[in-house]
């Protein structure tokens, strides 16, 4: 088993800034003394198969080099072997659009990463896994779906390579359209079914979406918990009213708002809905979401 980290670069993420700058950045981390292979993707799911294809060779050490997107295919490369067969370790290096994971642990983005790979710090995080009517899917920041998974369809869609500035454009034209439905789900021991409508339901391990949206101010990325945030039915001028409250994390004070920690979700969907998990628009029927305690190393 080598002791290099295999980086794997999408060089389509960030609009293509993410090729731009791979190169140069991992040179800084050659240069530092760290051992390095490097693949580079030229097609959505490419990385997965290549952190599969390399982690049945024995790779245990990966760098996702791009946004949230590439880390996410990276993941589904990784497990669910890795659940049983050895604990990957996964750093980043943030150049494309969105990276909200990493903003658990700083602001300083690209560089505070690459310091994170010379010093080999790392941290034991948990890993959720979401049963779909099509297999499993496995992911490290949230699943939401309602208004959160809206808005992210519409920034990928309509203003991909704008950032956060495509994310707020996002926000606004869902605002303009806001839908308002039911997601009937259980947690933990419930019996009954929640199936009151919601503005948005999210799935987290983590603080942040869409770059700096604070969609979970409780989340804790190692306390084997689902982070779950419900916020009801609250019209359009309520959301107006209390939209940068998603940004600073206080919109869990208000009265349509819960959340909580549990250890499993299950759905009763009756078709396929649209669900934002890290970064990626998907639409699938979800059957349960529940919690991989501390099976993944992460760099940072």
């Amino acid at each position: 088993m080598s002791d290099a980290f295999l980086a794997i670069v999408n060089p389509a993420a960030g609009g293509g800034r993410c090729g731009k700058l791979a190169k140069a950045a991992l040179e800084k981390l050659r240069a530092a003394g760290v051992g390095l292979q490097v693949a580079e993707t030229t097609r959505p799911g490419e990385a997965t198969q290549l952190a599969r294809l390399a982690y049945a060779r024995g790779q245990r050490q990966f760098i996702a080099v791009g946004g949230d997107g590439t880390a996410y295919e990276i993941m589904n490369g990784l497990f669910p072997e890795a659940a049983a067969a050895g604990k990957p370790v996964l750093g980043f290096l943030p150049l494309g659009t969105g990276n909200s994971f990493l903003r658990d642990f700083t602001s300083d983005g690209a560089e505070y990463a690459r310091e994170a790979i010379i010093a080999r710090r790392r941290k034991s995080i948990d890993v959720f896994c979401l049963k779909h009517s099509g297999g499993k899917l496995y992911f490290i920041n949230l699943l939401s779906v309602g208004f959160t998974a809206d808005v992210t369809a519409a920034a990928n869609r309509l203003f991909k390579g704008l950032g956060e500035l495509g994310y707020l454009l996002g926000v606004l034209l869902c605002l303009a359209r806001l839908r308002r439905e039911a997601f009937p789900l259980r947690a933990d021991g419930d019996i009954e079914f929640d199936r009151r409508r919601c503005l948005f339901l999210s799935f987290n391990n983590s603080r942040f979406t869409g770059g700096n949206m604070m969609i979970a101010p409780q989340a804790c990325t190692d306390d084997g918990l689902i982070e779950y945030v419900r916020w009801g039915p609250i019209g359009r001028i309520g959301l107006l009213r209390n939209l940068s409250t998603l940004f600073d994390g206080t919109h869990v004070l208000h009265p349509l708002a819960s959340h909580g920690g549990v250890r499993r979700i299950e759905f009763a969907l009756e078709e396929p809905v649209d669900v934002m998990i890290d970064g990626e628009v998907l639409t699938l029927k979800c059957d349960s979401v529940e919690v991989l305690p501390g099976v993944l190393d992460v760099v940072v």
